[in-house]
Order: C-alpha cells, then sequence, then structure tokens
C-alpha cells in the first residue's frame, strides 16, 4: 500500500510576483524576524517560503527519504483570492497549469487539487472544468475566500458542480477574519493559533448551515485534524441541545456531521491523533498528510505517529483510505 500525502503544498516563483504586484496593500511579501522570505496579509506574517515550495526535484528526494510514495499536491493560502478577477483567474490557471504539468511528468508520484477564483462565479466554474479535464482530483478551498464565508451564497454554483462532480474537497485555512482586531500579527500567533480558528469556524458553520445535507455527496477533508473540531464536538452537540440558534436548520447534532467528513493526520502528538479518529467515527475517514513543505511541517514526524496506530489502523491512514476517496 503507498502512502499518500493528502495535505502537502506547492507553488511557483511566477506566482509570487503576481502576488507581489497585484497583492498590494492586504498582501506583502518581506522578510521575517529571521531574515526568511514571508508573506503577511495587514501585517501579519502567515507563510514563510522555502526553496521545496517550487522545486519538484528537492520534493522528491524528501519524499524519498521520507518514504512518501505520492503527493496530492495543493496551492496554500492566498490561494488565488486577491486582485480583479483577471489577475485571481491568472494565479489559479498559473498553479494549475504547473501542477498538471508536474502530474505528467511523474505520474507515478504527483497528484494535485485544483485552485478556483472563487469570487467570480462563472470563471471559477470554467476553470473547474479546465482542471478536471488537465487532472485535477480535488478541489482546494481556504477556510474564508478573503474574508467571506464559505456558505456565503455567492459560491452555491460552485459547490453545486463540485457536489455534482463528487469531487474531494481539502479545507485548509488561511489567516482568519478579523486578524487585525485580533492582533494575531503579535508573536506569529497566526499559524499555530489563528488557522485552527479558521477551519474549526469554517466547519462549524457549514455544519450549523445544513451545508452538509444540502451538498451530500460532498467529500470535505479539515486540514490539520480538523482544527479544534475534535476537542470540541461534545460542545458543539450540547449546544445544539440548549442554544435554539444552533438548532434553527440541523435536526442531528453536530458530532453526527463530524462522522461525514475527513481529517488529514498533520497533528502534533498520539493523542490529537486518537481524538481526531474518535471524531470521525473510525481511521476510515482519517488521511496521511504532511504540511511539507512549511517550516512547521513534518513528514517523518506525521508518517510516525500514523505508524503508531497499529498495523490496521495505520493501513488505512497511511494510503488505503485516499485511494478509495480518490480513486487512485
Amino acid at each position: 500500500m503507498p502512502v499518500i500525502d493528502v495535505h502537502t503544498h506547492m507553488l511557483t516563483r511566477e506566482y509570487l510576483q503576481l502576488l507581489r504586484a497585484r497583492g498590494h496593500p492586504q498582501y506583502e511579501l518581506g522578510v521575517n524576524a529571521a531574515g526568511q522570505g514571508a508573506i503577511r496579509m495587514w501585517g501579519a506574517p502567515f507563510m514563510t517560503l522555502f526553496e521545496p515550495m517550487w522545486d519538484y526535484d528537492l520534493r522528491i528526494r524528501d519524499m524519498d527519504a521520507a518514504r512518501v510514495d505520492i503527493a496530492i499536491v495543493s496551492l496554500t493560502a492566498p490561494n488565488a483570492y486577491f486582485g480583479d478577477a483577471a489577475t485571481s483567474l491568472k494565479a489559479a490557471r498559473m498553479v494549475n497549469g504547473s501542477m498538471a504539468e508536474q502530474q505528467t511528468l511523474r505520474p507515478d508520484r504527483i497528484r494535485w487539487f485544483a485552485s478556483l477564483p472563487w469570487q467570480h462565479a462563472d470563471l471559477a466554474l470554467a476553470e473547474l472544468a479546465r482542471a478536471c479535464d488537465a487532472g485535477a482530483v480535488g478541489v482546494m478551498v481556504i477556510a474564508n475566500i478573503n474574508g467571506r464565508n464559505l456558505t456565503d451564497s455567492m459560491f452555491e454554483t460552485i459547490w453545486r458542480e463540485i457536489d455534482r462532480r463528487k469531487l474531494p474537497v481539502l479545507l485548509h485555512p488561511g489567516t482568519p477574519q478579523g486578524v487585525r482586531e485580533m492582533s494575531l500579527d503579535e508573536y506569529g500567533l497566526v499559524p499555530p493559533v489563528g488557522f485552527m480558528f479558521d477551519t474549526t469556524l469554517a466547519v462549524s458553520r457549514m455544519i450549523f448551515d445544513g451545508f452538509f445535507d444540502r451538498f451530500q455527496n460532498l467529500r470535505l477533508i479539515a486540514a490539520h485534524g480538523g482544527g479544534a473540531l475534535p476537542y470540541i464536538r461534545a460542545r458543539l452537540d450540547r449546544s445544539h441541545e440548549m442554544i435554539p440558534a444552533c438548532a434553527e436548520v440541523i435536526s442531528e447534532p453536530p458530532s453526527e456531521y463530524l462522522r461525514r467528513i475527513w481529517y488529514d493526520a498533520v497533528v502534533y502528538s498520539p493523542s490529537a491523533l486518537a481524538l481526531c479518529i474518535e471524531a470521525a467515527g473510525s481511521p476510515d475517514r482519517v488521511l496521511y498528510g504532511s504540511d511539507y513543505p512549511h517550516n512547521i511541517g513534518d513528514m517523518q514526524g506525521c508518517l510516525a505517529r500514523v505508524d503508531g496506530l497499529g498495523a490496521a489502523a495505520a493501513r488505512k491512514v497511511r494510503g488505503e483510505n485516499a485511494r478509495r476517496l480518490f480513486g487512485l
């Protein structure tokens, strides 16, 4: 059974040039306190830049060293959510084209999630069709799209088409709404805390909104082990029971919806991974991920924690579940 990494990122230098030219003033490329290249949103650093992010030869060497067989690569935040419509589409097509090319060059090692100009529904639908024709095996979405909730009606037609195609969707956090109000520029709080908050809020909102009842073919993967969702699932159920607003739309408890989605294994302790599996209901909905090549990514460590689950569960999480989900 091959090891399949469902949470791992790539971009291109051309993408960074476009972000530098058209992302201002919201996004800024510069250096962090350690002198490393970094991207900031409204002054808050959220991504450190490293050579492996655009060097596929280096990626393959690192995969070999970690004994990872297949990477399903995706663009991370801020994805294509900047600039005008033409810029957003250009960003998506630029990275999708690069990933499609690498899949052609390395068909036994690389698969990819499509990025879309979500803010522009007609363009997003056209790019979704083009990307699927080019070999995309799923769709990448950030937990908020330039400040808009994923349940916003402006995205309805896109979700409907994704649902019709029964595509896996990697829901990945970005810089959360209110980044300036929460002073997340302090202490580099976006990656350790802001990202977890972004995913947790997005999926919770989807649950209470009835999103998973409307889109029953949706195969959503909640990044970083689902953020705080496994830890607060009983609190969500209690709120559904006791707070009328939490039961306006859905009749089932939120924990039942948490069993309908998938989770990656990008967590940093065995106990967190066990809690994630408990929230999912079984190891069948947990997928190996590494968050490579981010500075807190851990290709070898995440795999070691998966292997610590025991042979049967580890086999599923290492790659069996991903093969089934993506049809690989």
